[in-house]
């Protein structure tokens, strides 16, 4: 028996008008590094936890968010440093306590995306 052979012809073209389009719209490599960076620093289970409670409250100290994540001070510390030299939470320090809340609403906006997009599933 003889085996029927079958040539798939593909054509591969390009829209060049798409492509010109998204080509003028693009961003810098430095811009797509901090973009891919901070998806990276939300990228740990438990910035990810800090990023959620601070999502729930305003402002909470290293202790408050210890106590919620369930970790240590020290690790929650180093957390938050992380989460603080990426301009994702900033600080206020009121005597001798710090309260880290979100940097600014576009972080608590991506994160609610993220939860929504994770929910669905």
């Amino acid at each position: 028996m003889k085996k029927k052979r079958t040539n798939i012809v593909r054509k591969s073209f390009i829209e060049k008008d798409k492509v010109k389009a998204v080509k003028k719209k693009m961003k810098s490599e430095a811009f797509f590094h901090h973009l891919a960076e901070t998806f990276k620093a939300m990228s740990d289970p438990t910035r990810t936890k800090i990023i959620y409670a601070l999502c729930q409250e305003k402002e909470l100290c290293v202790h408050d968010i210890a106590a919620i994540v369930g970790t240590t001070n020290s690790a929650i510390s180093h957390q938050l440093r992380t989460l603080r030299n990426m301009k994702l939470v900033r600080y206020n320090k009121v005597g001798k306590v710090t309260f880290y809340s979100l940097d600014d609403i576009h972080i608590n906006n991506l994160f609610a995306e993220g939860l929504r997009h994770v929910q669905e599933k």
